[in-house]
């Protein structure tokens, strides 16, 4: 008598998802290896020998050397390591250029937005500062891939930094950037702590937008803004304020004259030092951008650019 009961049947469990294969010769390709070596790109930004990004293409066009051997994308290496960079690398990184804006009021730094124009469109030959010594020409094709090194608020005038080298996007706003940045911030005492703008960008000037006047430096001194503001409120500017429920980094503040703040700062959170000033009572009615680093904004004139020359430093 047979059994009437169905026999079991065996299914092949299904496979485990494949991953992507590592490249011959890796093992890791996470930025941090587990014995304190980093994924190549990482360790060459931090050298400042290139981008990651730059150093990406570089290595995939065998442009790097690692001790001698050509390295492989995404390779992980120690900090000993002898790095070398070809003269293909050296004479594409020689070509780029970084521009230095006096931007005008009005203009944005990068897309343009809400009809308003991007301060690159300011970049062109007959916008050159003619005091410009710097050994380079004017091509459009430096136009490509020149993007802003941090921003500058539409109503805040003064230096802006455009560059295709990402060696000093990172140096100038980089996560680990404590790059200094220096304004001259005119202000009236409204003696009212607008407390909204410690959590909301927007709520500055009661969530109005204000247009800022130019500020120039033979602008006459119309009130002593400094006999009325108390010292403890000069205090908290310089530290003790928090904007979005972060405490903001010691900065360096005080009077350039009785109407106007010398403002430096290492951190460049949204609109912050018009944030800054009205948790205090004051009112920005002008703000210019004169020092990022060791490169100063000098008489190059508003509206006006210049290459960064090869001896300048940030």
């Amino acid at each position: 008598m047979t059994d009437s009961k169905t026999p079991p049947v065996f299914r092949r469990a299904a496979p485990p998802p494949r991953r992507a294969p590592i490249p011959a010769g890796q093992r890791n390709t996470a930025a941090i290896g587990p014995n304190g070596t980093l994924r190549l790109n990482k360790r060459m930004a931090e050298l400042g020998l290139a981008s990651r990004r730059e150093a990406d293409e570089w290595i995939g066009k065998g442009w790097v050397k690692v001790n001698g051997e050509v390295a492989t994308m995404g390779m992980q290496v120690t900090p000993d390591v002898r790095i070398e960079i070809t003269r293909q690398a050296q004479g594409q990184q020689a070509n780029q250029v970084t521009v230095l804006i006096n931007k005008p009021l009005g203009l944005v730094s990068g897309q343009a937005e809400d009809g308003h124009e991007p301060a690159i469109t300011l970049v062109q030959p007959q916008n050159r500062w003619v005091e410009d010594n710097a050994r380079f020409f004017f091509h459009p094709s430096q136009l490509k891939s020149l993007v802003p090194a941090g921003r500058l608020d539409i109503d805040s005038t003064g230096l802006l930094v455009l560059t295709q080298d990402g060696r000093v996007a990172r140096q100038l706003i980089g996560e680990d950037s404590v790059m200094e940045k220096e304004y001259l911030v005119r202000v009236v005492y409204t003696g009212a702590e607008n407390t909204a703008a410690a959590t909301s960008a927007a709520a500055t000037y009661g969530g109005k937008a204000t247009q800022l006047s130019r500020i120039d430096d033979d602008d006459p001194v119309s009130t002593d803004v400094q006999s009325v503001f108390p010292a403890d409120k000069l205090r908290l500017l310089r530290h003790g304020l928090s904007l979005d429920g972060q405490a903001l980094k010691p900065a360096k503040v005080e009077w350039q004259n009785p109407e106007q703040l010398r403002f430096v700062l290492t951190e460049g959170k949204k609109r912050q030092i018009r944030r800054m000033c009205e948790l205090v009572g004051l009112k920005v009615v002008g703000l210019k951008r004169v020092r990022i680093g060791h490169v100063m904004l000098g008489n190059l004139p508003v509206g006006q650019w210049r290459y960064l020359a090869p001896h300048e430093r940030f």
